[in-house]
Formats: structure tokens, sequence, C-alpha cells
């Protein structure tokens, strides 16, 4: 039997490796606390034995909630290692959106932080889980999340009906000789996880990926010549692809020591890189317009930086990255997304700056990248716009339990129908240039307007509602709610007509603040196609005209 060229390997066994490889190089800082590579692996093993101790079977989906932090990473690739599967949940979601997603996963076990500053997560737990306390801890029976059985709460304080960390992690060297036997057994083309990404029809889709991202984050170390001596500068959520691949991925990859963030804030992250000699910044065009912005009021030492990920290609993105390569130096573009990995294309370090601002990347190895007419199917000529189609061994192997959507998406020939408009230049790098579905990118977070407008609909004074994106200079796009009022509703309890302050305050601590709309136009009647819709191209333009750039 032919040997594999590149020899496939699990993601649970990176920290395992790398601290063979590096057992007292500093792995990761966060918050002032420093981690071995060794540390942490004897931590996820810890955890590991936790999970199967409390029952979690190969296979079982083990969702994860909690802001970035150590334990996210430890648990991470425990759940990974004994073959469960994870589903990393967006800390910015709220009860009805964690509700669906685990829910619609199966998940058996949630892990979860108590709180995070201002937001209680244990109360949306409970919220979740009415009858939290009253079953034992690790038997939760509810009817709309009939698989959830266990929560494992990360908090100060003990929480009745959950296992706490401490007790997780506690007394599992006596399950050393399982552990092993689990994680030998794990099958690197089996499921690993399940990355959440909302689509342009109906609710959040789980991308289904097994083991092989570790060569994409491989063939990516390897372009921008990452290791062990290079210090990454991880802002990014670990919830979200680009962060998950390109910090913790990466780091156990290659030995680079990851500098942590619970979140952005950009001055902080600026100190944080001076005093670390950060040498890796990754970031989308947002966060990198914060940081130029930050460094103008405070300048900091920069010098250390020699390259990161600046995903450019839309016009509106090439002031902003060819500003962060004149700050931090020769930063690379690329593209991605959670249905194919991060890197399907992205720049050399010796790549010209023109190619690094105003192009995606070069296709990466394993890659073959298309651009089509989307009328016609065909491909269309060099510097020619259309749909960008990707085929790669990091190809999703699906949408979980959506098995239509999956078939619109992935066609017989195996290419993902990404829905993105973009070029392939004569020079070879692709151009991502926006997307033809409606979805809106709103700070990095992709929102589907259909799943805004749903629940916009079920206020009893919302008669027919269209979500649109309205550009800005800071967060890519914002969203813009075309409200039509119900004729027999049209005040509400208080007695005023329902009012734009009345739309976003239903939203608050509902749905995620990043979904929430910005603007709301209220109209008598929506242009429509001659079959029925929306005409969402003229809401749009409506919106511009009205509200000009936000």
């Amino acid at each position: 039997m032919p040997r594999e060229w590149f020899p496939k390997r699990t993601i649970g066994s990176l920290p395992g490796h790398i601290a063979r490889r590096f057992p007292s190089r500093e792995a990761l800082l966060f918050k002032g606390r420093r981690r071995t590579f060794a540390e942490i692996a004897a931590n996820v093993d810890r955890v590991a034995a936790g999970l199967i101790r409390l029952g979690v079977r190969p296979g079982d989906k083990v969702a994860l909630w909690m802001m970035n932090r150590p334990e996210w990473i430890e648990a991470a690739f425990a759940v990974m290692k004994i073959g469960a599967v994870l589903v990393p949940v967006n800390t910015r979601l709220r009860a009805e959106d964690v509700r669906y997603i685990v829910g619609q996963s199966n998940t058996s076990t949630l892990i979860v932080n108590a709180r995070s500053g201002p937001v209680d997560y244990l109360a949306m737990v409970r919220e979740l889980l009415p009858a939290l306390g009253k079953t034992a801890a690790t038997a939760h029976t509810d009817a709309r999340l009939p698989d959830l059985r266990r929560v494992v709460l990360l908090g100060d304080e003990p929480a009745g009906g959950t296992v706490s960390w401490r007790e997780l992690t506690a007394d599992t060297g006596a399950l050393d000789a399982t552990l092993r036997e689990r994680a030998a057994a794990v099958d690197p083309d089996s499921l690993a996880f399940l990355m959440y990404t909302s689509g342009t029809t109906g609710f959040p889709k789980g991308v289904m990926h097994d083991h092989a991202m570790i060569r994409n984050v491989v063939d990516r170390a390897n372009r921008m010549a990452i290791t062990e001596s290079d210090v990454i500068l991880m802002y990014l959520p670990l919830y979200h692809l680009f962060g998950y691949a390109d910090g913790m991925l990466m780091s156990f990859v290659t030995g680079a020591r990851q500098v942590l963030t619970d979140s952005f804030d950009a001055r902080d992250c600026l100190a944080l890189l001076a005093a670390e000699r950060a040498t890796i910044v990754h970031g989308f065009d947002t966060h990198f317009k914060d940081l130029i912005d930050a460094h103008e009021r405070a300048p900091a030492d920069v010098s250390s930086v020699r390259t990161g990920i600046c995903a450019a290609g839309m016009a509106s993105s090439t002031p902003i990255a060819r500003a962060a390569r004149a700050l931090f130096g020769p930063l690379v573009s690329g593209y991605g997304m959670s249905e194919f990995g991060v890197g399907a294309s992205i720049s050399f370090l010796d790549s010209t700056e023109e190619q690094c601002v105003e192009a995606s990347g070069y296709p990466a190895p394993g890659y073959e990248i298309r651009v089509i007419d989307p009328d016609t199917g065909r491909d269309q000529p060099s510097a020619t716009p259309g749909e960008i189609l990707i085929r790669g061994y990091t190809v999703m192997r699906g949408y979980y339990e959506k098995p239509k959507e999956t078939a619109d998406t992935i066609d017989a020939d195996g290419f993902m129908h990404t829905g993105d408009m973009g070029l392939l230049r004569e020079d070879g790098h692709l151009r991502f240039m926006g997307r033809y579905k409606d979805m809106l990118k709103i700070g990095g977070e992709n929102v589907d307007p259909m799943e805004v407008e749903g629940y916009l609909l079920a206020h009893p004074a919302v008669n027919q509602v269209a979500v649109v994106g309205l550009a800005d200079a800071r967060l890519s796009e914002v969203a813009v709610a075309f409200v039509k009022r119900e004729p027999d509703r049209e005040r509400t309890a208080d007695g005023p007509e329902l009012s734009e302050a009345d739309v976003i305050q239903y939203c608050r601590g509902k749905i995620a603040s990043f979904k929430i709309p910005r603007h709301v136009v209220f109209v008598d009647e929506f242009p429509m196609t001659g079959s029925g819709k929306i005409q969402k191209v003229k809401l749009r333009a409506e919106a511009a005209s009205r509200l000009g750039s936000a």
C-alpha cells in the first residue's frame, strides 16, 4: 500500500507531539500567566480523561462556549483527542442563537465559562435548561434539547446541575490507559469539528471538517516561513476558523509562541505586541484599521512584526491593507472561508506590495480555483469577474444534517460554489471582490439577513421586513432593516407608533450585537419581482441614497 506523501495526523495528537519536541518552550501567554507546551499537553490529557469519565463517547458533539483563554485550547484539543467532535460557539451569540446550534448539532456536552465581563453565560444556560439544578449534573433532559446531557462550567463558584472544571480535571490518572486507547483509535479521516457559519438562506449551518486542516496549516506555515522562533499575537476569536487555525493550530504545529487575548482592544494589543516582540499579526481590515488609528494616537514599537495575513482584494480594503503594510511590514493577503479553510490562496513573502494589497493570494498547494460565469457555468477569461469555485483537500465534508444545502454548494466534480465574486489575474493571483450572495460581513462576522428578518418578524407590530447591508468605513458593512408595520398594530403598548428605537431595543440582549440593525427604515410597500420576491438590490440602493455611507 503506498505511503501518504503527507502523513496524516489527528488534531488531538498535536499537543503531545509538540511537547515532546519542545517540552520547556513557552507556548502561551495569557493575562500575565505563561505556560509551556508540556504544561498544556498535560492539561489536555486531564480534560480528555475527565470527558471520558463523564461518558463522552467517540463521535459525540461537545460544544465549547467561552471567550479566548487557555482552557478553550485545552478543551478543544481534549475533545478531538478522544474522538469526539468539537462544536465551537460564537461568544457573541445569545440564548436563542445557541439553542439552535446546540440542538441542530445534537450536542451532548456543553462546556461554558460562567461569566465574561458583563456577560452572564450561566444565566443564558439556565434559559436553555430551565430545570438546571433539579436533575443530576450528567443526566439533563429537556424536550427542546433532547441530546444535551451535561454542562461543564468554568467559573469561580459551583452551580447546581453542572460539572465544575475542577471536578472535570481531578483524579484522572486512573484513565491513562483508556485515554491512550481512545486517542490511538481516532481516524484522521473522521469528523473532527463543526464550524457554524451563516449561509444565505435559513439558519446557521455546521461545516463538517476532518483532521486534514493540519496540512492546510502546515502549508501556510511554510509559505509564511513560520517556525518555533515566531511569536503570534492572537486576538481573533478561537471560535472562528481564522483564529482557530492561525492561532491555536499554527502554534501547536510549528512551536511558535502564542500571545493570546480574550478580546480585541487595539491599544492593549499594540502594548502586548511591543512588550512580547510579536512577529506575526493577523486580522481583517477592521482590525488593522483600529490598530493603525491606535498607533497614530499613541505610537508603539511594532518593529518586531515580520508578516501576517491581512485579507485584501475588495476595493474598500485596499487603502487599509496598504497602510497596514506601511506600519507593520510585508503583510500578505489570503482568501478562505469556513467551508474550505483559511488559506485556499495566500501571497508569498516576496510577493509585490500590489499583489498583497490588491489581490487575495496565489493558490495554495492542493487547491484548484476557478472563476465561472454564474449564469452559464463556463470558466471566465483572466481578469474577468465571476463566481469563485474551490476544490481541494479541505473542502468541507458537507453541512451537518443538511444534504440539500450541501448538494446546492458542492457540485458533482467536487468544486465548492462559494457565492463570492472574484477574478483570476494574469499573474495567477486570485482577487476576491465581494459577494454574490446576500450575506452581510459585519466587522468580520458573517450575518445571515434572513435570520435577522425571521427574528424581527416575531415582533407583533412588524408586518414584513428585509435586511440589507450598507457600506461602513470601519465594519465593512452594517445592517439596515426595512420594516413594514402591521396595519392593525401601528401602536405599541405604550402608545407611540413603532419606532427605530423600538426595533433596535427589541433585539438587544436577544440576538448577537453584530446582527442588530444599525438603521431602521419604515416603508409602506416593498419593491417586488414578478415572482413575488423582494428586490433587495433596490433596497440596498435606497439605503445608500437615504443614509449614505455609515
